[in-house]
């Protein structure tokens, strides 16, 4: 019998983006597989929210409460005192200052390394304290990606067999979700016809400017076109707007914020295509999110993004705009080629799924304690 201990907070939020979906659908995975060979305790800060799977006789909840530091000082402190568990997993970055048994890490990128300028000044000294004690402690670390691995080797001096590669998940929000019967239609803004779509939040480092300029060039020969940037603000977003304001581009340029799960559905399904010029990605989700929804892709060549993308996607220099504008037009002048991309982004899409990613962690985990290779599964497709 193996008893894994989870810190499952990054799951417990409102908001689920990012981190927080690939910590639910672990949590969620963990709860159908407990049983008495393999037993679960997830920590939490706070009382587990209502789409947290339920607890039974082999995965319960832990609460520790703690205002701060919660994962250097109120954790470790009720490890010390209850040694209960065989091995101890965190799905994003943060172990604990004390356990009393082996460690599994997932790290999602190194963003932080790369892009300083892009957190703020508390997260950035967080991001690279704490990920540094991580790694080191860590009996296994899971990547996100092959370039977050060779990342993590780089930058830390770590063996390579020491991190596995397991890709996140992919599943459809709504697989049979009829948006034309949707309220949606009464909202002006869901009538448009043909745009540019841009999932992610708004920073410096998702290379927004080279959209921007690429898409005023492109706007300028197809004037119905818009580009709907959908995400919210993040850290340095303003200069963004102000180059939006500075070339006239406020009545073709719609900015979301946040936006429902269904609407989001919207926007992939009714894009002329999906941009992502992002100079860094540990994995890019949004890639997988348009190929569910039949919308082309176009993404930067840089990081793991050719890795996600495979053949379904066209590529660009991030720092070329007018690679990109030449890409936009060939999908304007070929849509024999958009049509072959989105039946190739079908197909992509079924090399991923939370099931698949979440087994392969679990393997990770028990193999911690057990001893088996943890080299497994670190070529996931």
């Amino acid at each position: 019998m193996i008893k894994i201990g989870v810190d499952g907070n990054e799951a417990n939020v409102e908001k689920k983006v990012g981190v927080s979906v690939y910590a639910l659908n672990i949590l969620k995975y963990f709860c159908k597989v407990a049983s008495q060979e393999v037993q679960f305790v997830i920590y939490l800060k706070n009382f587990p929210l209502s789409d947290l799977p339920k607890e039974n006789k082999y995965f319960k909840y832990e609460i520790i409460k703690g205002k701060f530091l919660w994962s250097q000082i109120y954790l470790p402190l009720y490890l010390f005192f209850h040694k209960n568990i065989d091995v101890y997993f965190s799905p994003a970055h943060y172990l604990p200052r004390f356990c009393p048994v082996p460690q599994v890490v997932t790290i999602h990128d190194l963003a932080y390394l790369y892009f300083p300028e892009d957190f703020i000044k508390k997260d950035l000294w967080q991001l690279k304290n704490w990920t540094n004690f991580s790694i080191k402690k860590a009996s296994r670390i899971i990547a996100v990606s092959k370039t977050t691995k060779k990342d993590i080797i780089k930058n830390y001096d770590v063996n390579e067999n020491k991190v596995t590669v397991v890709y996140n998940g992919y599943e459809k929000l709504f697989k049979n979700l009829e948006i034309k019967n949707s309220n949606l239609n009464k909202n002006l803004k869901f009538k448009i016809k043909n745009f540019i779509l841009f999932v992610g939040t708004i920073q410096p480092r998702k290379n927004l400017e080279v959209l921007i300029d690429a898409f005023d060039k492109f706007s300028q020969i197809n004037k119905d076109f818009k580009l709907i940037i959908v995400g919210k603000k993040g850290w340095l977003y303003e200069s963004i707007f102000e180059k939006i304001k500075m070339m006239n581009l406020d009545k073709k340029t719609i900015f979301t914020g946040h936006v429902t799960d269904e609407e989001l559905i919207w926007y992939y399904k009714n894009a002329f295509c999906f941009v992502l010029p992002s100079l860094y990605e540990g994995f890019g989700i949004p890639v997988l999110e348009a190929m569910g929804y039949d919308c082309p892709t176009i993404v930067s060549m840089s990081s793991s993004l050719p890795e996600i993308g495979g053949d379904a996607s066209l590529y660009f220099d991030p720092i070329n705009s007018d690679d990109l504008l030449e890409k936009l037009n060939t999908f304007q002048d070929d849509d024999k080629l958009r049509k072959e991309l989105i039946s190739k982004g079908r197909q992509r899409i079924k090399d991923f799924s939370w099931e698949k990613c979440a087994k392969a962690t679990l393997d990770v985990i028990t193999g911690s304690v057990t001893g088996s290779d943890p080299t497994l599964g670190s070529d996931p497709i």
